[in-house]
């Protein structure tokens, strides 16, 4: 899928006919296939493919945004005129001379999903659902599956902008189900990157298989966990969940542009304990959310948003740019053709501290430690958040000790960042699906493990 450089001039210039200061087109071409193993059979096989461009205009800070699956010069002149016309009544201007920015990929990618022989793929499957079976006689149900994504976009502007990008997808994922004395539970392991799937064959998927259902066994027979404020070890990778959640959105000139988050006018400031390092990069070689250039055609970059515990930068996409005056820095995302860009996070995490986890759990007399989470809903405008954690432990004397589950982390974001007292020099990130304005994407979370000095836990223990 290229479109011809005359062809984008000519749909530009429409854009812009009847006085928009600003315009760009999104062309998308997406291979997605998506299957399953239930019942340790195949149960869906399903391959789909989005095609089209998404025309935007900037009149001043007011967008207008539509989109088409008719590529041809006729049929993006014609979308961007109906753009053009149902806002503007100005003088025209004319699209400067684009210039093709040069595609030179950080990322790499074997055999594409339509290349890959589906029985290979069914294999790495059926072998979870195997091996997950073999683990623990309460097994009930196992469900394997994997999703892949191929996407090719090209993004044109009227600055003379011209790009090319491919980003490919892949995640495998296992949910097994047991029973215990009577009692259900469930549990969830996934692997991914940002590439293409022959990367399974490395990865120990019978080691993934057992995780899950040891975890869900383990929770059959552990107690509820107690109510009340504590201290709190968040696990690395997915633990970085609450930045992403409770802090992450707020930096988004989405929320900032209309002094809609905690964050909005404290640059330069102390918002969290010394020991934080945030950032926010999108230069990763095939990280979750890495990109080559941004959905608005900008060159990817890696953004410092916390450094030891000052507020560095906001995320900043063109409009929030135009809002706010910041610097863009390369976080235009969409979830395809059908949404306008905003600012939006790409591999989000909490940088690696100098503390030890072992330190960490011996400084605790009594506490939680939260091994895996959940699930959970934020208040965006002020950082409330509420978080499932689906694999807890007490914390007694400086020990790890029994396995307790029902737990929940309540707490305000930017109160937490205060009082976080250690990271660890553990690092790692966790693949989740992030979901704004402009729809769903890939984005990754991550942290070393943290020590919380006081943090609400709900749980059902008296």
């Amino acid at each position: 899928m290229i479109v011809q450089p005359q062809i984008l001039t000519k749909a530009l210039d429409a854009a812009l006919s009847t006085g928009a200061d600003f315009a760009d087109i999104f062309l998308e071409d997406t291979y997605s296939s998506q299957l399953s193993v239930l019942n340790s059979k195949p149960e869906q096989a399903i391959v789909g493919q989005l095609y089209g461009a998404g025309i935007r205009l900037f009149f001043g800070h007011e967008i207008v945004y539509v989109t088409t699956n008719d590529l041809s010069e006729t049929g993006l002149v014609k979308a961007a005129l109906n753009a053009a016309q149902s806002r503007g009544t100005g003088a025209a201007k004319k699209t400067m001379p684009l210039m093709q920015v040069p595609f030179d990929s950080i990322h790499t990618y074997g055999e594409k999903p339509w290349e890959m022989n589906r029985d290979r793929k069914f294999q790495w499957l059926n072998s979870m659902d195997q091996h997950a079976r073999a683990r623990h006689s309460s097994v009930t149900q196992v469900e394997t599956g994997l999703n892949e994504k191929f996407q090719r976009v090209q993004i044109a502007n009227s600055r003379g902008l011209m790009a090319y990008d491919e980003r490919a997808y892949s995640r495998i994922r296992l949910e097994t189900f047991v029973e215990n004395n009577g009692v259900k539970e469930s549990s969830t392991e996934d692997e991914g990157h940002m590439g293409t799937s022959e990367i399974y064959d490395q990865i120990d998927l019978k080691s993934l298989s057992e995780r899950a259902v040891d975890c869900a066994v383990m929770l059959t027979t552990a107690n509820y966990a107690p109510a009340g404020e504590m201290p709190v070890v968040i696990d690395n990778a997915f633990g970085g969940v609450i930045f992403h959640e409770a802090c992450g959105h707020g930096l988004e000139t989405t929320s900032v542009a209309k002094d809609a988050s905690v964050f909005c006018g404290k640059l330069g400031q102390k918002i969290a304990h010394e020991s934080v390092t945030a950032i926010d990069d999108g230069t990763i070689e095939n990280g979750w959310g890495s990109l080559n250039f941004d959905d608005e055609g900008n060159k990817t970059k890696k953004t410092t948003l916390i450094e030891n515990g000052v507020l560095k930068s906001y995320i900043v996409d063109e409009m929030g740019s135009r809002q706010t005056g910041y610097e863009a820095t390369g976080s235009g995302r969409r979830q395809s053709y059908k949404y306008a860009p905003a600012s939006r996070m790409r591999n989000t995490y909490i940088a690696a501290g100098k503390d030890k986890f072992e330190d960490m759990i011996r400084d605790v007399d009594y506490g939680l430690y939260a091994k895996k989470l959940g699930g959970g809903s934020v208040n965006p405008g002020t950082g409330d958040y509420n978080f499932q954690v689906r694999e807890a432990y007490i914390i007694r004397n400086g020990r790890i000790d029994e396995a307790v589950k029902g737990a929940c982390l309540i707490g305000r974001g930017i109160d937490t960042l205060g009082k976080i007292t250690k990271v660890s020099n553990d690092l790692k990130l966790a693949r989740g699906m992030c979901g704004s304005v402009s729809g769903s994407i890939p984005a990754a979370v991550g942290q070393p493990q943290i020590l919380v000095s006081s943090l609400m836990v709900g749980g059902r223990a008296k």
